[in-house]
């Protein structure tokens, strides 16, 4: 099972909130209510919050 417990507290840290995401950077709600549930998100919006919060990632 894949959680998301270490992005909130990256966005914690980096000073990034669910909202700033939502008006900011256009993450749509329904990614966000996924990424809060731990359900399945695609690449594509893990790469976008990668981005956004100046995380480097390894493949």
């Amino acid at each position: 099972m894949i959680v998301y417990d270490k992005l909130w507290k990256t966005m914690e840290k980096k000073k990034i909130s669910q909202y700033m995401l939502i008006h900011k950077y256009n993450v749509s709600t329904g990614q966000l209510d996924r990424l809060r549930k731990n359900e399945n998100v695609n690449t594509k919006t893990l790469d976008m919050l990668c981005k956004y919060l100046s995380v480097i990632y390894l493949i």
